[in-house]
């Protein structure tokens, strides 16, 4: 095994953090209350590439490895506080931009994807119904063929930059009784007649990554909208959520390290009863338990980008990194807060923001308790049909 990166690759990471720093970084607490999503920045990172990392240049794509793709969206979360901003990227590149690259017709590649890798466009996944979440193929939304279009009813919730959103990938049922056999992909795009998006909702974190309801109030579809055939989104929506699931933390990565960094130096200046903190045992052990978090999480996240880089199977070594990311990460911003004392506590430190913009990462691209299951499905345990 190699665990060095090329020479180029290493400048490569270099020129995306010193992008985040010099492009990214106003000032994100005020972005944070109020909620405010910059076009400008996200219009900034298309003209950088990063939207277009994984994807072919025929598409407007950087033509990059994805472990290369990876590395610079760990060195985003390095640059940049910005933690909605770079959810909100991932979860485009991941679950919108991905599907349509490996189920879409070429007529669809050539539309969407140079708008979406340019930055030019925003586009949002809506799968989720105010009764399926983590059984996501409960869907209630409806899709009826009606000659060359078809005919959208029903509602989506937790829509991630519906607000904002140029396109949207949604899924509906074309027949209830077939269950997960029922459902199909479209790509609806924004300001269509009946396409309704709800106020902003309020979140505890990643404020800055707009969500909202979406309503389809008989929204009509033209036929070559469908992404790929009928009643077969749910290989679709799986193989997007393998990838989303297995990569979307990468810029996690390079925020926790980030923040470690920063938690050493506290520690070193901090001094309390004559000596620096770092000096106290109690605190040193939450900075090496943080350490260790950073170095195993950065190794199973780069295992599941190989296993995608290399078509292997992906399943569970994705639904590992997943869980092992998203909980360390919530534990070691903890931690980072408890090591400051009551500075940890105020907003002036930013600490308190980092953990309110982790608790997310349990909870999105699949709970915490469906990666356990894949998990255990993997094993042989568990149910025998689980979704995402």
């Amino acid at each position: 095994m190699d665990f060095h990166w090329s020479a180029e690759q290493s400048a490569f990471r270099d020129a995306v953090v010193a992008f985040a720093r010099r492009e990214l970084a106003d000032d994100q607490r005020t972005r944070d209350k109020q909620a405010t999503f910059d076009r400008a920045r996200w219009s900034a990172c298309g003209a950088f590439g990063i939207q277009g990392l994984p994807f072919p240049e025929a598409y407007g794509g950087g033509g990059q490895d994805i472990l290369t793709t990876v590395l610079a969206m760990e060195a985003l979360g390095y640059g940049s506080r910005d933690n909605g901003l770079l959810f909100a990227l991932a979860a485009q590149m991941w679950s919108v931009q991905m599907p349509i690259f490996r189920h879409g017709t070429d007529a669809q590649r050539a539309r969407w994807l140079p708008a979406l890798c340019s930055g030019a466009l925003i586009g949002a996944h809506a799968m989720s119904e105010p009764g399926s979440g983590s059984d996501a193929f409960a869907l209630q939304t409806t899709a009826t063929r009606d000659g060359d279009h078809y005919v959208l009813r029903g509602a989506k919730t937790w829509v991630s930059e519906a607000p904002v959103a140029d396109l949207f990938l949604v899924f509906a049922t074309l027949d209830r009784s077939k269950g997960a056999l029922g459902i199909t992909g479209f790509l609806v795009e924004a300001g269509t007649p009946g396409l309704h998006v709800g106020q902003p909702i309020d979140k505890m974190g990643l404020r800055t990554s707009p969500m909202a309801e979406l309503v389809l109030d008989e929204v009509r579809v033209p036929v070559e909208n469908r992404l790929g055939r009928e009643g077969r989104a749910v290989p679709i929506f799986n193989d997007s959520m393998e990838w989303e699931r297995g990569l979307i933390l990468a810029s996690t990565i390079g925020s926790l390290e980030r923040l470690l960094e920063e938690s050493v130096a506290y520690c070193r200046q901090r001094r309390q009863y004559g000596q620096s903190i770092g000096a106290f045992q109690a605190v040193a052990h939450r900075l090496a338990d943080i350490k260790v978090r950073l170095e195993a999480g950065r190794l199973l996240l780069y295992k599941a980008a190989w296993a995608k880089e290399h078509a292997q199977d992906a399943a569970m070594a994705a639904a590992i990194a997943k869980l092992y990311v998203s909980e360390s990460l919530v534990t070691s911003c903890l931690h980072a807060l408890q090591v400051r004392g009551g500075y940890g506590f105020t907003a002036e430190y930013e600490v308190e923001r980092e953990l309110r913009d982790a608790v997310g990462s349990t909870l999105y691209s699949g709970t915490s308790e469906i990666q356990r299951n894949l998990i255990a499905r993997g094993l042989g345990l568990g149910m025998a049909e689980l979704s995402a």
